[in-house]
């Protein structure tokens, strides 16, 4: 699926994960991490990669067998450092807004890759 940047069509995503719950009788737990972390990525692709951009694409690309769900979500951004990301939890961190979306979307999928320079996120999440 394919939207413009705009926060108001991550409402889209989190039909697209309620109807595969549903469809695929996924366990609340997997529903839940799967929420959290691909809104938190179509997130950071409308926010950051595209900031905010209306005439940007965000592509969302999905994946659902016995074994597992996979996330694909692409924004037309030029990417970031995702091997430099800030550990939210240390004390110089707690009091920021910003940069925890990465390290939940870690901690929520159970496998994780970033390409073209982090403007594309692949998220793996197994559900046997």
């Amino acid at each position: 699926m394919e939207f413009n940047s705009e926060t108001k069509n991550i409402n889209i995503v989190e039909k697209l994960i309620d109807d595969l719950s549903n469809e695929f009788d996924l366990h609340n737990d997997i529903y839940g991490k799967l929420l959290l972390a691909v809104v938190e990525g179509v997130n950071n692709a409308i926010v950051h990669g595209n900031k905010l951009d209306k005439e940007k694409v965000v592509t969302v690309d999905y994946m659902i067998d016995e074994e597992k769900v996979e996330f694909t979500i692409s924004d037309e951004g030029s990417g970031f450092d995702y091997t430099n990301i800030p550990d939210p939890t240390k004390p110089e961190n707690l009091e920021k807004t910003h940069g925890r979306g990465v390290f939940l979307m870690h901690h929520l999928a159970d496998d994780i890759e970033f390409d073209e320079e982090g403007s594309i996120v692949k998220m793996t999440f197994n559900i046997d």
